[in-house]
């Protein structure tokens, strides 16, 4: 199977940084503020540590992504993966407006992330023991709960 929805949501991804990038140019302009300073007025600070933020969580989302894609559920995880791309566009947008207009696409990412770490580290774990311990770890738990 070729994890083509896990490469579209990254190439998502890389286009929103993208977009995040461009939008601190842009705010360079408008707020005169010139390379290499990273502070100038409110609006400007805001747009700055929105897209300095985003960035930071990049590489964690990238890995959980396609960790949960190929040893969880690609569908699943890809599906994640739009959902916290969408949260973090939120984010951007609700931070460049205001402090507290990050506030609830935050949480909402931070959610979102944490399921695609908590799949990852189900699926991880499901294919270790099923290649190197022989154990089925799902039809054992599926056992246990009575639905075998």
């Amino acid at each position: 199977m070729e994890p083509v929805f896990l490469g579209a949501v990254t190439i998502l991804g890389l286009l929103e940084q993208a977009y995040f990038s461009l939008q601190v140019i842009y705010a360079r302009r408008k707020y005169s503020v010139s390379p290499p300073s990273i502070t100038g007025p409110p609006e400007f600070n805001r747009v700055y540590r929105a897209q300095a933020n985003c960035s930071e969580y990049f590489p964690l989302f990238i890995t959980a992504l396609w960790t949960s894609g190929v040893f969880f559920n690609e569908g699943l995880s890809s599906m994640c993966g739009v959902l916290y791309l969408y949260g973090r566009l939120q984010y951007f947008w609700g931070y460049a407006s205001s402090p507290q207009g990050r506030l609830d696409p935050l949480y909402f990412c931070a959610k979102v992330l944490w399921t695609l770490i908590g799949c990852s580290t189900i699926g991880v774990f499901q294919s270790f023991f099923k290649i190197y311990l022989h154990m089925d770890l799902l039809q054992i738990t599926a056992t246990a709960l009575g639905f075998y």
